[in-house]
């Protein structure tokens, strides 16, 4: 089974190779992307529980990636919020957190960590339904 990974992040240039490492290291599934934070809040709001993990980035082409961390909120217990930014400052990383981010990730020095998340959620078996 894979992670249904939902994306939130507005760089075509980070997508095109997040998307297919996610893929392959991380063993997700990349079911949507958003670039901007109303768009992401929308999707989050019409897909429920048929999700396990968004990946988030804080600035995006209109709106915040704090935005979306606040819709998270209400998730299902088996869903994880990851944000993975260029700005992991130590009061950003809080800041995250204190909105329910699971973890922060920094995306110039912490991608290989994203990934063993990844691979460690998916060998947890969180999944927001069988596949």
């Amino acid at each position: 089974m894979t992670l249904q990974t939902f994306l939130v992040e507005d760089s075509p240039t980070i997508l095109s190779s997040l998307v297919p490492t996610l893929e392959e290291l991380g063993d997700a599934r990349v079911v949507s992307v958003a670039g901007r934070e109303g768009d992401a809040v929308a999707w989050l709001n019409s897909n429920g529980g048929d999700w396990d993990l968004a990946v988030v980035d804080l600035f995006l082409q209109e709106g915040s990636g704090l935005g979306v961390l606040r819709a998270c909120q209400n998730r299902q217990a088996h869903q994880r919020v990851v944000v993975l930014t260029n700005y992991a400052t130590e009061e950003i990383r809080r800041r995250c957190l204190a909105l329910g981010a699971n973890v922060v990730f920094d995306k110039s020095t912490e991608l290989d960590e994203l990934f063993d998340y990844c691979a460690t959620l998916n060998a947890s078996g969180i999944h927001s339904r069988e596949q």
